[in-house]
């Protein structure tokens, strides 16, 4: 049964956040039609300040390439932090986002020798996988050029900065896969009983850790723990421009590194959408 009210841990995240964060605020709305498209309208109305927007309902969730995100209340985690951030190279930053939830929802891999995948695993260059080839969630990460407002607190008035808003949606309960060639996964999968609340719990503190640290270093830092729960390491892929080859992981750029009959190819996400090819029949 679908809960009909959720309590959610806005004033822990806020406490745990702030001293880190100056200016930073939580807030969770019953319903909107997006917390991305949200955060940018407020940015472009020069509103930077840091925020965390969840939805316990979305009307018009959006993945990458306009794919619709939308969701019950309490079947799906709906969230975006938006903050100012200036990072000399933006390359691979949906990439780190994607290992800090990761890493957040399962801390420990399986060791070697147990031989087996990790329960949430990255799917290049944004997506949440787990075992079976099946999505648990998305990230989507837009950023808008802004004028801080007179007494915003984000950045000293008149200065011109990067917006960044870090769109994740996870889902929670187990849901229909009508048109999809494969379900969707649920977080009761990789944890039963674990609430959208509590993956937000976790989720977040990390998660502005780990924005901070890319601002100073890029994704570099976490090439290695992309690797390690990297689904498309080793596998044939097909891209959207009819290619096909072999992934070889990630490049220090986040890059997607796949070998095809032209040669190593580095493969950025905004030229082509990638996906693990058909299992051939025994």
């Amino acid at each position: 049964m679908t809960p009909l009210s959720i309590r959610w841990p806005a004033e822990a995240l806020w406490e745990a956040v702030v001293p880190q964060l100056p200016g930073f605020s939580v807030e969770v709305l019953p319903s909107i039609d997006s917390t991305n498209t949200e955060l940018m309208r407020r940015a472009r109305a020069s509103l930077c300040d840091p925020t965390l927007l969840v939805a316990e309902q979305q009307t018009a969730g959006r993945g990458r390439l306009g794919r619709v995100w939308q969701s019950d209340v309490g079947a799906s985690l709906m969230m975006s932090l938006g903050l100012p951030l200036a990072p000399a190279d933006w390359s691979g930053l949906s990439l780190a986002v994607g290992v800090s939830v990761a890493e957040s929802l399962q801390p420990v891999l399986p060791s070697e020798g147990e031989g087996q995948p990790p329960r949430v695993g990255l799917k290049w260059p944004n997506d949440l996988w787990t075992t079976g080839d099946r999505k648990l969630g998305g990230i989507l990460v837009e950023t808008a050029s802004f004028v801080a407002a007179q007494g915003s607190s984000a950045m000293p008035a008149g200065s011109a900065a990067r917006y960044v808003v870090v769109g994740i949606g996870i889902n929670v309960l187990p849901r229909g896969g009508d048109g999809m060639s494969m379900p969707p996964a649920s977080l009761q999968e990789v944890e039963r009983g674990l609430t959208a609340p509590e993956a937000l719990r976790r989720i977040v503190p990390p998660l502005v850790a780990m924005l901070q640290s890319f601002e100073g270093y890029g994704f570099s830092p976490m090439q290695a723990r992309f690797a390690q729960r990297d689904i498309l390491q080793g596998r044939a892929v097909t891209m959207s421009d009819g290619q096909a080859g072999t992934a070889h992981g990630v490049g220090e750029d986040g890059a997607l590194l796949v070998q095809t009959a032209n040669g190593m190819q580095a493969i950025t996400s905004s030229e082509i959408s990638v996906r693990p090819s058909p299992a051939l029949p025994s």
